[in-house]
């Protein structure tokens, strides 16, 4: 049993390690090939958990394998165009110019319910509405609407551009977060006196945040 344990714990280890090395996308974000590598991987890893008899480095090597094998046909993508398409394809347009392009929609094997629900996935539920839409290489869809079904934006409007401010988290959970203070000027001293303007102490709260103009956001902690 405790055997079993720390060889799950291993090869858990080992493919955090694997995945953190192939890069940062969610599982509907992968492209073809790396869908099918973590399949692999994922396959593989199962074999000496569940048989212990099955040694650890059999799953160790091919993991390891794999992911070299990926990481070398990302490297090669970089380089070359041609080769990115044979292996993740290219981004379709199923909507072109306000029409649906039944040719593509066929040569995807998408219905008219994918193409609607692709649509209300991006909060587009009048496809009248819509200039073009692009399913990308992962499967995802795209969607540029028509410009009177567009959000009004500060541009259209010619507001005036303001600096944005992003506020940071400076107490979390009753503790100060140092380095934040640090990104918005400021210091615990400050912290500690607008605090007390409140009449708590910085355990007694359970978030606050500040940004460089000092507007602030303060939750006090509830009793649970």
């Amino acid at each position: 049993m405790i055997v079993s344990l720390i060889r799950s714990i291993i090869l858990y280890t080992l493919i955090i390690i694997a995945i953190r090395l192939m890069g940062k996308r969610q599982i509907g974000e992968l492209q073809p090939g790396e869908l099918a590598i973590t399949i692999l991987i994922s396959n593989i890893a199962v074999l000496p958990i569940e048989n212990i008899d099955v040694p650890l480095i059999l799953g160790i090597i091919p993991i390891f394998t794999l992911v070299c094998f990926e990481l070398a046909l990302s490297s090669i993508s970089l380089k070359s165009n041609n080769f990115r398409k044979l292996l993740s394809g290219k981004p379709v347009f199923v909507i072109e110019d306000g029409k649906i392009n039944q040719k593509a929609l066929s040569s995807l094997r998408f219905t008219l319910d994918d193409l609607t629900e692709g649509l209300r996935s991006c909060d587009v539920f009048d496809i009248s509405q819509v200039a073009y839409a692009v399913v990308e290489t992962n499967g995802t869809m795209s969607v540029l609407k028509k410009f009177s079904a567009q959000t009004v934006t500060a541009e259209m409007m010619k507001l005036e551009d303001e600096k944005t401010v992003v506020p940071m988290v400076v107490i979390s959970d009753g503790k100060l977060v140092t380095e934040n203070l640090q990104m918005v000027g400021l210091n615990n001293e400050w912290i500690f006196n607008r605090v007390k303007k409140e009449n708590l102490d910085v355990k007694d709260i359970f978030l606050m945040t500040v940004d460089r103009d000092e507007n602030v956001y303060l939750a006090r902690k509830e009793r649970i």
